[in-house]
């Protein structure tokens, strides 16, 4: 089996402000940083370290070199990717005083994404592969189509929740990965158990991991649903949590580790991921984890 994660990267521009600005107003930023991002960088980087052998496709500009660079140095192979003639995705992240988070996304090189491009990205793959991909590149509709016809399994974040969304061929992903806000948007709910019964009764060949932020996450498929406790932590930026538990869970089942197992252990890797700053600096490694495991348990 191999795991390819074909999605965004994005460079962070980060500013820590007391709260988030709003319209017509100019604040002060107490500090500032540049990152290495986007949501297919990060889960790239949080299965990796999980210890998933993993590589990541995607796009970007020429400006974009040492995100691939970043990658590689994190364990993942970026053979697949391409460059484009388009500067690289940017994000602008402001991060409040509480540890959360907005975003504004610049898509660049993430939505000059091509069926030229998916074509090389999923060759030589086969039934048995698995992909994970987003919604924050364009192509998806085709990405998903030609890695269902070649037999591989599907791990879909639908993130970002966008208005044509439910025209994506969303019958073909075997998992969906979502939080309540994107749950909301596939489904029109907000209880988190009647979205899983929505969304499962309309994909009943899919399995779900519904994230709960500060309430934990939520498993379901048709035979099952399991709930995880979030583990309680001091926040000092939660950009980066939710993918550093979709890298932790899925590096789990795929290992052969049982729900009950992957979910505790990928919400221990994301508290750690919350009590840090940034994004793939902030997803830790196995050894942090199994540690916060130990001592939660003693």
């Amino acid at each position: 089996m191999k795991l390819l994660v074909f999605g965004s990267i994005n460079i962070d521009d980060v500013y820590h402000v007391d709260h988030f600005v709003r319209e017509g107003e100019t604040i002060d930023s107490s500090s500032y940083q540049r990152h290495e991002g986007g949501k297919g960088l990060n889960q790239s980087i949080a299965l990796a370290k999980a210890g998933q052998a993993v590589g990541f496709a995607g796009a970007v500009g020429g400006d974009g070199a040492f995100l691939l660079d970043y990658l590689n140095s994190s364990g993942v192979d970026t053979s697949r990717s391409s460059v484009a003639d388009t500067p690289t995705g940017h994000a602008l992240i402001q991060v409040d005083s509480a540890g959360n988070n907005c975003i504004i996304l610049y898509g660049g090189a993430n939505r000059a994404v091509t069926p030229g491009i998916i074509d090389s990205a999923l060759d030589g793959f086969t039934a048995g592969d698995c992909l994970l991909t987003q919604n924050e590149t364009s192509g998806v509709a085709y990405l998903l189509e030609e890695a269902s016809r070649r037999g591989m399994r599907v791990f879909f974040n639908a993130s970002p929740i966008t208005r044509d969304i439910l025209d994506l061929p969303l019958d073909l992903v075997d998992m969906f990965i979502i939080n309540e806000t994107e749950g909301h948007g596939l489904t029109g709910l907000d209880d988190p158990d009647e979205t899983l019964d929505a969304l499962l009764s309309k994909y009943p060949k899919s399995s779900a991991l519904l994230t709960l932020g500060g309430k934990g996450a939520v498993y379901a498929d048709s035979a099952r649903r399991v709930s995880q406790a979030a583990i309680p932590v001091k926040a000092v930026d939660s950009t980066a949590a939710g993918d550093t538990f979709t890298g932790y869970f899925l590096q789990a089942i795929l290992s052969g580790q049982a729900i009950e197992t992957a979910l505790p252990r990928a919400a221990h890797a994301a508290s750690i991921a919350v009590g840090r700053p940034g994004a793939g600096p902030s997803i830790p490694y196995p050894r942090e984890v199994d540690e916060a495991i130990s001592g939660w348990e003693r």
